[in-house]
């Protein structure tokens, strides 16, 4: 009876020690998430939006510019980690961030600064939501959401340079979804890297310009990415991306035996 008993006790101790392990290992899993919403939160609860602003840009603009002049390299790396953090934190201030890129270092390197800032948060972001949630959802996840998991993984790159230069998806959500689909780090990044920087450069290329146009009094055009010039060269490298999926599409069903 006592080895009974010590055997039920010991079992039980063993299934509480394993629960405990499992709650602290989710807790550890969700921190990098919560500390991301809290920054989102943290951002308006603050109303640091008011600085990340077309208007604080106008206000402050001599000041930045000597700013830049006085601190040099540093100021590069500065806005690449602030640019960065918007991106992890998924502050919708992308566009007048890339725009005050280029006013206070230029179109090319304004944008490559913008480019690098971006892919890092992108990544710190992508590495947070897969590491918290991925392994959970594709637990739960049916056939169907399995099937378009495996589809997206062997076209990733072509799907990734889609999503990232058509600009009608959110830029936070194409962050998280490749997560969600198993996606590859290394396919993530470069995916990222390249598919902004279309977007990034035209951003930039108006940034160089903002200090005449606020100056006389006009507004930026935060719209100018939908303008036909851009918008059509763009949706045609997004087509292209899309190419050697069409390409295995077309060479399956023409080869014999397949359905």
């Amino acid at each position: 009876m006592l080895n009974k008993k010590s055997n039920i006790s010991g079992s039980s101790d063993e299934t509480e020690a394993v629960s405990g392990e499992s709650s602290r290992i989710s807790f550890v899993r969700l921190l990098p998430i919560f500390l991301l919403i809290a920054g989102l939160t943290a951002f308006f609860v603050f109303d640091f939006d008011r600085y990340v602003s077309l208007a604080s840009l106008k206000v402050n603009r001599e000041a930045l510019t000597e700013w830049v002049g006085q601190a040099g390299f540093w100021a590069c790396l500065i806005y690449a980690g602030v640019y960065a953090a918007v991106t992890a934190f998924s502050i919708p201030a992308g566009a007048v961030m890339t725009i005050t890129g280029g006013f206070l270092f230029g179109p090319v390197l304004g944008g490559s600064l913008t480019i690098m800032g971006a892919t890092i948060g992108a990544t710190g972001l992508f590495l947070a939501a897969r590491y918290a949630f991925a392994d959970i959802l594709r637990k739960k996840a049916g056939a169907s959401i399995q099937k378009m998991e495996q589809g997206f993984q062997e076209n990733a790159l072509s799907y990734l340079l889609f999503l990232r230069l058509i600009p009608v998806f959110p830029f936070f959500l194409v962050n998280l979804v490749p997560a969600f689909l198993g996606v590859r780090v290394g396919t993530y990044v470069i995916g990222t890297f390249l598919g902004i920087i279309p977007g990034s450069l035209v951003y930039a290329s108006v940034g160089d310009g903002v200090g005449a146009v606020l100056e006389a009094g006009r507004d930026v055009n935060l719209g100018i990415i939908f303008e036909p010039r851009f918008l059509l060269p763009i949706v045609g490298l997004g087509i292209l991306a899309l190419l050697p999926i069409l390409y295995k599409m077309v060479k399956v069903r023409r080869t014999p035996g397949t359905e």
